[in-house]
Formats: structure tokens, C-alpha cells, sequence
């Protein structure tokens, strides 16, 4: 009996869960494929998501998919563990040893494969910055958005029980689209636990500071965008600081090299993304931020069983155009393009090039508006463009769910808004 062709996936992000899903459902039942996810946690929630979360206007549990009952009805198998390195000779993926709290529930584990897939994502990029790893929040995963939404709810419950004078100072570093959307929903937040009788900090009071080091808030996007998004903050209150890069943080404050500092309850870091540092261990060419170089056929240059997608990897399909950004879009259409590349490898056929199109960008600015543009050109805004916002969730729920469960998700969501509180309260 021939052996079967070991597909090995690794991180279960938007692109990562969307590839092993379509790779499942296409030809997991064959028995001389054998299709692994691997991934640090055991639930999957889509990352745009993580700023609602961390501002508490969305309950992230009623958003997650659990791998392993996941796995069960789509044809591959999951496995718990957090990638430490690739033995590339040996054709093996090495898991650092499964820790939970204080106990070890498994050593290191090495899983073989013949095709190899990383979508391990990125995390913050603090280019060093004193202090910002001590004194800042992150949000690069829902871990992290949960401890923010913890250390939010505890100020209002704190001033609940002691109602305070001072205001609360949240300051956000990097008006990228993560900054700028967590400004506009922590706005929102504050009029929300006024409204359920937090009212020990009264809403006037919650001052947000966003700080940004370029000419303009949403750098990557078109300047009509960021105008749009700019004067919606304005009219949140939001204070927005435009060319001031911080020099260093400490427990209280934010300090600019210009000589300007910001008194801070709360500091989040969305200034920038990199790798993760486990690609260091790769032995794979890599660009400046730790991105695993890739062809057009998204395999590594340096071995074509490797295959990098996402914000993991450098891929410029065309010479003389800009290396791909980390996007969500970015990631899903490479995801749809692997499950063609794959299968063409199964079958030694050529592997196609990816060519990514650009749909657009839209910018959440709380519940009921957002900004952005679509197809280059088509300026949207307000609720048109926060229902266009959802969509795209819908869309990569309908990729992993399927429609029948997606339009039912989205039922319950429609229905069950006036059920539960409009921020969380625990």
C-alpha cells in the first residue's frame, strides 16, 4: 500500500483554517492523503475581530470555532502545539513541549510531512522601543484582547465602587487601521458602561490619545479614506497626533521624542507588525521583518516542500510592483490559490502563479459606521460600508461553516441583539 502524503498546516489564522478546509472537504476522505492543522490554541477567532473584543463591544466566545470539533466534520485531523523549529532534512516540524499553567501535558513532538504549510501570521512590531514590552498591551491574539477587556472592565468597576475625578487616559500607538478602529470602538465602549450604570468615569472624561509617526493616520490607505476616518475620530473626541514618534514608555506615561508625553491608565502598541521570531529558526531566506521569502507559487525559495502564505510571508508575484501588506484578503485569496497549487503538487502537475486582486479596504468606526473604498476607486462610507464590513466576516465564516451555518450565525446574531448587553460586563 502506497504511503500517504503527509500536508501539514501550520497556524489556523483566517488563511490557515480556510486552507485546511477546502483542502478537508477536496480530498481529505482520499486514503493516501493525510491533511494536519497545527496551532498554538485550540480555538480559531477571526483577527480583525481581536480591537471589539479588547474594547468588550463584542463577547469573543460566541465567535469561536473549536479546531478539534471542526477537524471532525471536515476531513483532517488537529493537533495542540506551538512550532519550534523545521527539521528540513528529516522532512519534520518540531513542537516545543505542551505546557498548560503549570503543567506539562506533553515533550516535544516532531510530525513528518512530504508538503509543508506555514501561515503562522505576525505579531507587534515595537522596533525596540524602551518600555513597550514592559507597559503596553498587544493585540495579536485573542489572549491578549481578552486581558485588555479584563484590565478596561476592572477601571470602571474600580471607579464604580470609587467614583473618580481624574480622567481615564487610553493611549493607542500607531493610527494604522488596528489603531484606528480600537480608538473608535474604545469611544463607543465608554458610552456603553455609562449606559449600564458604570458611570463612575462619565464618558466625557475617557481621554484617547492615538499617536502616530507618519504625515497621517491610515498611511497605507488612500488620503480621502484617512480624511474620512480622521473627522470621525474628531467628532468621538478622539485626539489624534499625527508625526510624533514615542521614545519611550514607562508605567504611566508615553513619552515623544519631540519632547511631548501623554498620561496613561492604558497603553495599547499598534505601531507595526513583524514575523514571529520562531522563523529565525527556519534556516529559510527571510526579508527584514522575518517574512519567509516566497515565489509566486508561494513555496520558499530555498525549498519547494515548503509553502508560506499570509502575513508570514514576502510575495511579490509581480517584480515591479510592491511586495504584498498583511491583509486579511491578502491571506484568503492565497489560501483559495493553495488548495489549486496543492492539488496540482499531488498530481506533478506545474504549480499555477498566485495574482492577487484587490477588492478594497474598509475601516471599522464602531457598530453602525465604517470607511473605506472598494475596487480601487468607489468611496463608501457610513452604514453601507459597515454592512459591507460585515460581510467580509460573513464571508470567511461561510469558507469554514459553510452557508447553511453562517446564514444561521448570522440569524442569531440579527435576533439576538436585544438578549444580551451591548458591551461585556464580566
Amino acid at each position: 500500500m502506497a504511503q500517504k502524503h503527509r500536508i501539514v498546516i501550520v497556524g489556523g489564522g483566517a488563511g490557515g483554517l480556510e486552507l485546511a478546509t477546502q483542502l478537508g472537504q477536496r480530498i481529505g476522505k482520499k486514503r493516501h492523503i493525510q491533511i494536519t492543522l497545527v496551532d498554538a490554541t485550540l480555538t480559531h477567532i477571526w483577527k480583525p475581530l481581536l480591537h471589539e473584543i479588547a474594547a468588550g463591544t463584542l463577547n469573543g466566545a460566541s465567535e469561536e470555532i473549536n479546531y478539534f470539533a471542526h477537524a471532525k466534520k471536515n476531513h483532517y485531523k488537529f493537533q495542540l502545539g506551538s512550532l519550534q523549529d523545521i527539521d528540513r532534512e528529516n522532512q519534520e516540524i518540531i513542537l516545543a513541549p505542551l505546557v498548560q499553567g503549570e503543567i506539562q501535558l506533553a515533550d516535544q513532538r516532531r510530525i513528518a510531512y512530504d508538503t509543508l504549510v506555514i501561515a503562522i501570521g505576525s505579531t507587534s512590531n515595537d522596533f525596540g522601543t524602551p518600555g513597550a514590552k514592559e507597559n503596553c498591551h498587544f493585540l495579536d491574539n485573542r489572549a491578549q484582547a481578552d486581558i485588555f477587556q479584563r484590565d478596561l472592565l476592572n477601571l470602571y468597576l474600580q471607579a464604580h465602587a470609587q467614583p473618580r475625578e481624574k480622567p481615564l487616559n487610553i493611549t493607542i500607538i500607531g493610527a494604522g487601521a488596528t489603531g484606528v478602529e480600537l480608538a473608535a470602538e474604545l469611544y463607543q465602549a465608554a458610552q456603553d458602561f455609562h449606559h449600564y450604570g458604570l458611570d463612575g468615569i462619565d464618558p466625557s472624561k475617557v481621554k484617547i490619545n492615538v499617536i502616530e509617526a507618519a504625515e497621517r493616520i491610515l498611511p497605507a490607505l488612500s488620503e480621502k479614506v484617512a480624511t474620512g476616518a480622521l473627522q470621525q475620530l474628531h467628532k468621538y473626541g478622539v485626539h489624534v497626533y499625527t508625526q510624533h514618534k514615542v521614545e519611550k514608555i514607562d508605567a504611566e506615561r508615553v513619552y515623544c521624542q519631540d519632547g511631548k508625553t501623554f498620561d496613561s491608565n492604558l497603553k495599547v502598541w499598534a505601531a507595526g507588525i513583524k514575523a514571529p521570531a520562531v522563523t529565525q529558526n527556519f534556516g529559510l531566506s527571510l526579508d527584514r521583518i522575518g517574512r519567509i521569502k516566497v515565489y509566486a507559487t508561494l513555496q520558499s525559495i530555498d525549498d519547494p516542500k515548503i509553502f508560506a502564505f499570509g502575513d508570514c510571508a514576502h510575495c511579490q508575484p509581480v517584480a515591479k510592483q510592491p511586495v504584498l501588506a498583511p491583509r486579511a484578503q491578502v491571506a484568503s485569496q492565497q489560501a483559495a490559490f493553495l488548495i489549486d497549487a496543492i492539488t496540482a503538487r499531488l498530481k506533478d502537475k506545474p504549480l499555477p502563479m498566485f495574482k492577487f486582486t484587490d477588492r478594497g479596504s474598509l475601516v471599522s468606526l464602531t457598530q453602525n459606521t465604517a470607511i473605506g473604498e472598494l475596487l480601487g476607486n468607489i468611496h463608501v462610507e457610513g452604514l453601507m460600508a459597515k454592512t459591507m464590513y460585515h460581510s467580509l466576516y460573513r464571508v470567511h465564516q461561510a469558507a469554514v461553516l459553510g452557508y447553511t451555518r453562517t446564514s444561521l450565525r448570522a440569524a442569531r446574531d440579527l435576533f439576538g441583539k436585544g438578549t444580551t448587553p451591548l458591551i461585556k460586563l464580566h
